[in-house]
């Protein structure tokens, strides 16, 4: 029997959930032709059911990183749920470049703490190589001047040979940026006899956070980090420490997917896409980010196999978004002039059940004034509103979510293609404001666990005592916030649902809600042609 998963309600409720989840899926009504009909058809029940699968591989393999064999295992399993469904799916392959980042910093005593690659440090990128090796030393300051006040580039740490006048062979030298660049420090710290180095920032405003060690280090061996300004100033406050210093990566060229499937009726010329990423960070399981999105629109699919709307449905998984977009950059730049003119709009799920959420919607009409002119295609505004009317239809706050092209929506707006999507939140914390509207808790990030191994199902590495806060508002299981992902699952299949029949709004094509067409040489013939075929 599967393993199931802690919720903190009452017994009674708790059973009555996992009685649902493990109930087998309902597949798709052909009745489902209505807001209100697909609505009931897609339950959170349902879509839990998709995201236990999810954290299942990745238990099974570690994560669903792409390029690794739990992202491929996420690619099948979305596959197989298509085809049970009646889609007849394709699979883009793409390769792409792959980065394992295996590198650590950690201070093993006193006060031992392990810092988080990639925020609280960096590797070194020198232009002439990255040496790959660990060393375990006394930490030793050179010349270090924590004093942010200072002018900018004041520091000389580590720029000259004396700088490490008695410096003890096999010691981890500590160093700030300065005057002289990294690669000048890393060696002649390797000169005086350092097993490893690492470089913190300086401390000024914008001189705080993680940079690229860069620069010709040619002859360095031994291992060398960049430190943000905290995690440096921590290490330095306990001079004389055991640290360990490790460089350890991989980098070659790997395959990965995209999953596509589209309803078998609707117009080809007006396509309607959506879509949501596949992949998880590496080491995790990447539930809420972005099994969220991913189950959501997989429930909501398989829910309208069925239907047969006026436009056709595309719908989209997206590999290595966690990546740089790129599952979703090689779509779009495959398509030809002709195919992304086809594309109505496109809609975008990535992250819809945060536990400490917000109830986001991309700003299509810039009202918060975050994006620059013209960076939104017109079109944009119109599917924003179909957003908001659903929340205060349900009675439910919302707001603006800055309109970046920081997801898989990027790559089509800057074709042209209007867009629009929901978001509940990452890293940022939650204000008072918001906390007073949706509840939760103020001051802490609306996703605690984002990019983390603790966004899972099981609640394994959580924060206890936040999370025991937000379980005073919320049904959580595990990183999803049960009302957010029912919520959020029927907002996507409103919208999906609604330009399916109609994407008049956004660009002026007519619809005939509730009538779908049958695609039989759809797409070699004119919108004209098929706009007359409709008076007849």
């Amino acid at each position: 029997m599967p393993r199931r998963f802690h919720l903190a309600v009452s017994a009674a409720a708790t059973a009555a959930l996992i009685g649902a989840m493990t109930s087998p899926p309902a597949y798709a009504d052909p009745n489902n032709n209505t807001v209100r009909k697909l609505t009931k058809a897609v339950t959170v029940d349902g879509v839990m059911d998709h995201l236990e699968a999810l954290q299942d591989i990745a238990d099974e393999n570690g994560d669903r990183a792409a390029g690794r064999p739990g992202y491929r295992a996420s690619v099948d399993y979305v596959v197989d749920q298509l085809e049970a469904a009646g889609y007849d799916p394709t699979v883009q392959e793409f390769e792409f470049d792959y980065f394992e980042e295996n590198s650590k910093l950690i201070r093993v005593s006193p006060n031992p703490r392990t810092f988080v690659n990639e925020a609280d440090f960096l590797r070194n990128t020198f232009d002439s190589g990255s040496p790959e090796g660990t060393a375990t030393g006394s930490l030793v300051p050179v010349g270090l001047v924590i004093n942010p006040s200072l002018p900018a580039n004041s520091n000389t740490s580590g720029c000259e040979a004396s700088d490490f006048a008695g410096f003890p062979a096999g010691a981890v030298a500590l160093m700030q940026r300065g005057s002289c660049g990294f690669a000048v420090k890393a060696l002649n710290a390797q000169a005086a006899g350092a097993s490893a180095v690492v470089i913190m920032n300086e401390g000024q405003p914008g001189r705080t956070g993680l940079l690229n060690m860069i620069g010709d280090a040619t002859g360095l061996t031994i291992p060398a980090v960049f430190a943000t300004f905290e995690a440096g100033a921590d290490l330095a406050s306990t001079p004389g420490a055991t640290v360990t210093v490790t460089v350890d990566y991989t980098a070659d060229t790997r395959t990965a997917y995209n999953v596509l499937a589209e309803t078998g009726t609707g117009n080809d010329d007006n396509t309607v896409m959506a879509g949501a990423h596949l992949d998880s960070v590496q080491d995790g399981a990447g539930i809420n980010d972005n099994g969220s999105g991913s189950a959501a629109l997989l429930e909501t699919a398989i829910q309208m196999a069925k239907v047969k709307p006026t436009n056709t449905v595309r719908f989209a998984w997206w590999g290595a978004e966690e990546s740089g977009l790129l599952g979703s950059e090689h779509y779009v730049a495959e398509l030809s002039a002709e195919q992304a003119e086809d594309i109505a709009l496109y809609l975008n799920f990535d992250m819809v059940a945060s536990p400490n959420y917000m109830f986001g919607i991309y700003d299509g009409d810039n009202s918060g004034g975050t994006a620059a002119p013209g960076f939104i295609p017109e079109g944009s505004a119109q599917i924003e509103d179909v957003f908001e009317k659903f929340y205060a239809d349900r009675g439910e706050p919302s707001q603006d979510s800055e309109f970046s092209g920081r997801s898989d929506y990027g790559p089509f707006i800057a074709v042209g293609i209007p867009a629009g999507g929901l978001f509940t939140g990452a890293e940022v914390p939650k204000t008072a404001a918001e906390a007073a509207l949706y509840g939760g808790v103020a001051g802490a990030a609306y996703d605690p666990c984002y990019h983390q191994p603790c966004d899972n199902l099981t609640g394994a590495g959580q924060n206890v005592a936040l999370y025991d806060q937000l379980r005073a508002d919320y049904t959580l299981v595990g990183n999803i916030n049960v009302h957010a992902l029912d919520v959020n699952s029927d907002a996507i299949a409103t919208a999906v649902l609604t330009f399916a029949y109609d994407t008049s709004t956004v660009n002026d094509v007519p619809g005939h809600p509730g009538r779908g067409q049958v695609k039989t040489g759809a797409s070699e013939r004119t919108l004209a042609t098929i706009r007359g075929e409709r008076t007849r």
